[in-house]
């Protein structure tokens, strides 16, 4: 079905098309009286619906202090439909007679045409996808014959399942333009409190906002979420969408005493604010619980005459996403004046099924944050895992970093983390096993922190490789294939465990002209499949040089990181291990 374009809603594209601020209202729930039977905000799931059938008068009173405050659009107060649809809460039990939940739709455009709104957005929360959310909408479009809105609001939406893109070509079909709007930050789902939830994101919401898009999707905000969480998204959204993109963030928070708003946030802060958004790119800002009308005034004077910007914040805003205004303070930082609190640990997300980074992990992740390894330099990571190393090589300015890793799930979630860090143009991640792979060509950078536990020969193990009794068989194959794999000038990074034996790769490095140096070291707790082998490392070390420490009854190896380089008869510096 086309799209069914009102005079209001063609102010809207109008505007945009001038590349004017849209102003959208605040929250209508917090701003209605909180006294008297079926008023305010008691309800948290219906949030003040109610309000639309039993004090219409507070409704419209709340709906023309926004349109006096210069809103382009009016949100309806009906928010809380779906759920009272759902179940979840009984619209209808606010009196003794039932509510016609049609009617209710009715009268919410009713409420907010006669307020005056140039352009009236029917809102629906998340609850629609839900099964009968499709019936719901279809009933919708009925209502909608005999009361318009100028577009359909479908806000608070958290997770993207397949059963949402059923439903908003629902809403599609009704002829009304679509806006969506998620819970959704950087780090992906994000409460009130910002708190978040979820498995790893990297573009899959950006590949969604892409796929609603190509559905017919008018516009896609993000709300309902706290200020300061807002910074970043809007750069992130268009890397994957031309859609307009709009922010409406709350300033409170509901706890169990009822809602509690931000202190000192007042109209000019929150102008700022908007200023910031619009700087990276916002077309549509408004705002969420607890934004009034005097918010929303400041915000679309500031925002009188500007353009959308393409500014991409690297960090988030101060407290409550303003500038933080404390002087300066003296941060704890490195001989190179780089901040150590916080770290500048890259944004990682971890997959069910993959190596999560260990002590050993961090000791590399370590030396090539503190000594910028791999600036300038093409760059390989083997066994890349989440992508720790592979990131922090990008991060610190390689040219392309490659990472292989035997499970395909590694490699995906390295992309993905990759992306999430802002270097997926310079990263490139393949599935390959180890012992069949060969390189097809040679770096200045090598990076491997790979599996290293002893194997118990009789342990029945299917497998065409070579049961692993030394626990050596990945780190001897690594400094097998640095030959081919280094540049003349380069040089590898290998993690090497205490349960491993120094003397046996001090002979491997020197059969293929290798020297190596220890780094930095750490201490590293048996973990479960460690402990599940005692028995063999116990035979490795009484057969070799290999060793752990036995700290209050509890094995702990030391973890050493070597740096592996060609053999040069005038080095400087020894080519002993330790």
């Amino acid at each position: 079905m086309s799209t069914v374009v009102s005079s209001g809603y063609s102010t809207i594209q109008d505007a945009l098309g001038a590349q004017r601020c849209v102003i959208l209202d605040g929250g209508i729930a917090t701003e209605l009286p909180q006294t008297g039977p079926g008023r305010g905000h008691e309800d948290e799931a219906l949030w003040g619906v109610s309000a639309v059938a039993l004090a219409p008068d507070d409704v419209l009173d709340v709906h023309r202090r926004y349109v006096a405050a210069g809103c382009d659009v009016i949100t309806t107060d009906t928010w809380g439909l779906p759920t009272a649809l759902a179940g979840e809460a009984r619209l209808w039990d606010a009196q003794d007679e039932p509510i016609h939940w049609m009617e209710v739709a009715r009268q919410g455009v009713r409420l907010a045409r006669e307020a005056g709104a140039p352009a009236v957005a029917f809102s629906l929360n998340g609850d629609l996808d839900r099964p009968g959310g499709e019936e719901t909408v279809a009933l919708l479009a009925r209502a909608f014959a005999s009361e318009p809105p100028d577009l359909v609001l479908l806000e608070t939406l958290s997770l993207v399942r397949p059963s949402l893109f059923s439903v908003v070509e629902g809403l599609l079909e009704t002829g009304l333009p679509v806006w969506l709007s998620f819970r959704r930050c950087r780090h992906g789902l994000c409460g009130v409190y910002g708190q978040h939830w979820g498995g790893p994101e990297g573009d899959a919401f950006g590949r969604a906002a892409r796929r609603f898009e190509e559905l017919g999707a008018a516009a896609l905000l993000v709300n309902c979420i706290p200020p300061d969480h807002v910074d970043g998204m809007v750069s992130y959204l268009r890397d994957f969408t031309d859609l307009p993109l709009g922010v409406y963030p709350n300033l409170g928070y509901y706890t169990s005493a009822g809602w509690r708003f931000e202190e000192g946030v007042g109209g000019s802060e929150y102008a700022e604010m908007a200023l910031r958004w619009r700087g990276e790119g916002a077309q549509i800002v408004g705002g969420c619980c607890g934004v009034g009308p005097g918010h929303i005034a400041a915000a679309r004077e500031r925002l009188e005459g500007t353009k959308p910007g393409r500014e991409r914040p690297r960090q988030p805003a101060g407290e409550n996403g303003r500038p933080s205004s404390a002087p300066d303070a003296a941060l704890w930082s490195d001989e190179e004046g780089r901040p150590l609190y916080p770290l500048e640990f890259p944004d990682l997300v971890a997959g069910d099924e993959v190596f999560t980074p260990t002590q050993g992990s961090f000791v590399v992740w370590k030396h090539l944050f503190r000594e910028r390894i791999g600036r300038d330099r093409r760059c390989l990571d083997i066994g890349c895992g989440t992508g720790l190393q592979t990131i922090q090589l990008a991060l610190n300015g390689a040219d392309h970093v490659h990472g292989i890793d035997l499970d395909p799930d590694a490699v995906a979630l390295t992309m993905t983390n990759a992306f999430r860090n802002g270097v997926s143009d310079r990263v490139s991640a393949a599935t390959a096993d180890l012992f069949a792979w060969v390189p097809d060509e040679r770096y200045e950078v090598i990076v491997a922190s790979l599996f290293q536990t002893p194997v118990d020969p009789f342990q029945n193990v299917a497998s065409h490789r070579p049961l692993d009794y030394w626990g050596r068989s990945a780190v001897d194959h690594v400094i097998g294939m640095l030959p081919d794999a280094l540049t003349p000038e380069g040089e590898a990074y290998l993690l090497h465990l205490s349960i491993l034996s120094q003397a046996r790769t001090k002979q491997v490095l020197a059969e293929h002209d290798l020297e190596a140096k220890v780094v930095d070291y750490t201490f590293f707790p048996f973990a479960d499949h460690f402990l599940e082998s005692e028995g063999q490392i116990a035979r490795v070390e009484s057969l070799s040089d290999a060793y752990h420490l036995e700290v209050g009854g509890e094995g702990v190896m030391v973890a050493y990181l070597l740096r592996v380089q060609p053999f040069r008869a005038h080095s400087a510096e020894p080519s002993a291990c330790g």
